[in-house]
């Protein structure tokens, strides 16, 4: 079978290997179509796991299935599905509180090799707790949304994002996207904020109220005319920069929640007065990766037509193409989703 490989962000290289063998409670799938997510072009993130075979975002069909064992997930080969590439155990102290990522058997699971393979293994923990099977109206592409859209879903929970609140999304690439339809979604006033024409023109199209460009106006005179100085209830902070991270909180109003979407580099550190913080009790919320709950609400605003795959998939390229499409995930003037197609 094909994979994509990658040694460094520049080089990734589509190889030759061995289908992997099945064990017990586990499944074979093949895959469909993969999207790239955001932390896939991110160079110093991927390269410190180099070399791996990536892509964590894979719809596909069980083509095989090992001895059931104690596996009572109640799938079959034929079956399209979902995979996250993480699966908790459900049982321990973290799970019962609804800390998924936090579990250990959650952070040591993932697919054997990887989703931009033509198969992959799904391990006895993912298959039983997080592998999804998709309707029949729920299409291989907008199965490949499903992880996406969980961190979003994840994301608005953890800022208790309430009808009537505002909302300011600070980059509205897909993840971006995301958030503002599903803000958009549960009632809240939404500012999509960005720098490039085109995303700021699909953000409003998919429910932002108001838009902003940074490049022609100061942000936050422009928040506080949009608000009538209130500033921000909830502030999605998507760059993992720590410029954008302080510009969340010069934003957020009394009470606000600032949601800190992606990490920083592992040396960036973030200053920020605790006294604004104090007196105007501002929570800063980081938000990491998705949860079996969250796939299952993502799985059911796909399916709903809450998230229009088809207004936020932007390139589809082959695997044998894959340099071409980490190219075009990485282009922000033109591209949101980028996803490989096996078919």
């Amino acid at each position: 079978m094909r994979v994509a490989r990658l040694y460094k962000i520049d080089d990734i290289r589509v190889e030759e290997d061995a289908i992997p063998q099945v064990g017990p409670g586990e499944a074979l799938v093949r895959t469909h179509v993969c999207g790239i997510c955001t932390g896939d072009i991110m160079g110093w993130y991927m390269e410190r796991k180099a070399p791996l075979v990536f892509g964590h975002e894979p719809a596909g069909e069980i083509v095989s299935l090992g001895d059931a064992g104690d596996r009572a997930d109640g799938l079959s080969t034929g079956d399209r599905v979902f995979v996250h590439h993480h699966a908790p155990c459900g049982t321990c102290r973290l799970c019962q509180r609804g800390l998924y990522v936090h579990c250990k058997t959650w952070r040591s699971t993932g697919l054997r090799p990887g989703g931009m393979s033509e198969y992959f293994v799904v391990p006895r923990e993912n298959l039983a707790t997080d592998t999804l099977r998709l309707p029949d109206d729920v299409s291989y592409e907008d199965g490949s949304l499903i992880e996406p859209t969980a961190c979003v879903v994840k994301s608005l929970r953890r800022a208790n994002v309430r009808d009537g609140d505002v909302v300011a999304v600070i980059g509205v690439g897909i993840m971006g996207q995301l958030h503002v339809a599903l803000a958009a979604a549960a009632g809240a006033r939404v500012i999509a904020i960005d720098r490039v024409p085109f995303r700021l023109q699909r953000a409003r199209e998919i429910g932002a109220d108001a838009i902003v460009n940074v490049d022609e106006t100061n942000l936050r005179d422009a928040i506080a005319e949009l608000t009538d100085g209130a500033m921000a209830d909830v502030v999605i902070v998507g760059p993992g920069s720590v410029e954008a991270m302080q510009t969340g909180v010069e934003i957020a109003g009394a009470g606000a929640r600032v949601v800190l979407f992606t990490t920083g580099t592992p040396e960036a550190q973030l200053t920020l007065s605790p006294f604004k913080l104090y007196f105007d009790e501002i929570s800063l919320i980081p938000s990491y990766s998705c949860g079996p709950d969250d796939t299952r609400e993502a799985l059911e605003l796909i399916r709903s037509g809450t998230v229009p795959g088809d207004k936020l998939v932007t390139h589809r390229f082959p695997l044998d193409q894959i340099d071409r499409a980490m190219e075009a995930a990485a282009d922000v003037n033109r591209a949101l989703k980028t996803v490989i197609v096996f078919d």
